[in-house]
């Protein structure tokens, strides 16, 4: 089971790296991290097994967070409720590709945190409203996926780790509160 242990802190080299692509066929090794990761975030955000575990709540996670430089990561978006349009996203993207995106930004409304981040970084992290992305799933299949809004903000999140970028290099450093022109406050 992945624990906060597990899981690398910003100034690690490995947040740095450019991931390796996945080999295919996938391996049970990476099979297995992929599940890992992805019960981490369940687990993550059962409030008993959390605070058994001490777990941070997390939405997404990629394998570099956890010091293996591969391009793998495990997303988990819980429906925010019955009547919401948005259902739960939950997926494994192995060697994900945004191949298109919307020209329109979106952003979080209270800028984005990290599970590698043990602090609070004030800012607007600019993100697309729409990606379309390519990955191959646990079974080897490809897929292309359109997604949008929130489920959308975290794998562009998850995809940065995998280029070794932190969030917090998308926010303007002269003035990390404003809103860029144009761009669509997520819930607002």
């Amino acid at each position: 089971m992945i624990t906060m242990e597990d899981v690398i802190r910003e100034g690690h080299p490995t947040l740095r790296l450019t991931a390796e692509e996945v080999e295919t066929p996938l391996s049970e090794e990476v099979i297995q991290l992929a599940e890992d990761l992805l019960q981490f975030l369940k687990n993550s955000q059962d409030p008993e097994i959390a605070e058994q575990h001490a777990l941070r709540a997390g939405v997404g996670i990629a394998a570099p967070q956890v010091n293996v430089s591969k391009r793998l990561l495990a997303v988990h978006v819980p429906s925010t409720d019955e009547e919401s349009d948005e259902p739960e996203y939950s997926a494994i993207l192995i060697n994900p590709k945004i191949v298109s995106h919307s020209v329109q930004q979106t952003c979080l409304p209270d800028g984005e945190g990290c599970l590698s981040v043990d602090r609070e970084v004030p800012g607007i992290v600019p993100r697309h409203k729409r990606i379309t992305v390519e990955y191959i799933d646990l079974n080897g299949k490809k897929h292309k996926e359109r997604l949008r809004g929130y489920p959308a903000i975290v794998v562009q999140h998850e995809i940065d780790h995998l280029n070794g970028v932190m969030f917090y290099d998308r926010i303007d450093p002269e003035n990390p509160l404003a809103l860029p022109d144009g761009i669509d406050v997520l819930g607002s």
